[in-house]
């Protein structure tokens, strides 16, 4: 069975999942949706380049970035001056800097299914609700929205579980402070190096059952929503 520490990491492990799912919702949106249906003029020359950086995270080794980012955190690097200098001292090895951290290595399992959905679309339902009078607000809160909330559930299920899975990126930024930075992955890494065998046995299959149950759902919606569309 787990321990204090164990159910501990299990806590602050679905805390920083499910915020990094929401910020990553929030953030991702209107980049997506200028990545998608942007008409500027600069748009083909930028969007390219744009969506380079939001998939790096899929190729770029975890250490890489969690590195990079320490660097950026710590009390020499931009971002750890600008935190200084505004009195919330460094970022590194806190849950806000875990947070960053997991916010930028999971956004390309949110932004990629959300761009799809987007791009999808396709023109005639924003002609429709134009010739309605729609104002592009409307347009796109009462018909993109909508129709693109298979992207979103898809998105947000992806960014959660992969966020309950990290490992390299969280213990480079986070450490191994408990209760403030030691999630799943770092608490099974740690129990099986202190030989506890046992503990490091029920956390790592309730994220195998808990990650194969998600993905299960995600894809019976998926395959219903295809029946339907057909």
């Amino acid at each position: 069975m787990l321990d204090a520490s164990g159910w501990a990491a299990v806590r602050l492990t679905l805390q920083l999942a499910a915020l990094t799912t929401a910020i990553l919702v929030v953030l991702v949106t209107p980049l997506a949706w200028w990545i998608a249906r942007g008409r500027a003029r600069l748009h083909r020359w930028l969007a390219v380049p744009a969506r380079s950086l939001i998939t790096l995270p899929l190729v770029l080794p975890p250490t890489v970035l969690g590195f990079y980012l320490l660097v950026a955190m710590g009390s020499s690097g931009p971002l750890g001056r600008l935190t200084q200098a505004l009195g919330w001292g460094t970022l590194a090895f806190t849950f806000t800097g875990l947070l960053i951290g997991s916010v930028i290595y999971s956004l390309p399992f949110v932004a990629q299914p959300i761009i799809d959905a987007f791009e999808s679309l396709g023109e005639r339902p924003l002609e429709a609700a134009a010739t309605l009078r729609a104002g592009p607000l409307d347009a796109f809160w009462h018909v993109a929205l909508p129709m693109a909330r298979q992207g979103y559930l898809t998105g947000s299920v992806l960014g959660f579980a992969h966020t309950l899975g990290e490992f390299g990126v969280v213990l480079m930024i986070g450490g191994n402070i408990p209760r403030q930075t030691r999630t799943i992955s770092v608490q099974v890494f740690d129990s099986v190096e202190a030989l506890e065998y046992t503990q490091a046995h029920w956390l790592s299959a309730g994220m195998l059952a808990f990650a194969f149950a998600v993905l299960l759902a995600l894809h019976f919606v998926q395959a219903r929503s295809k029946r339907k569309a057909d």
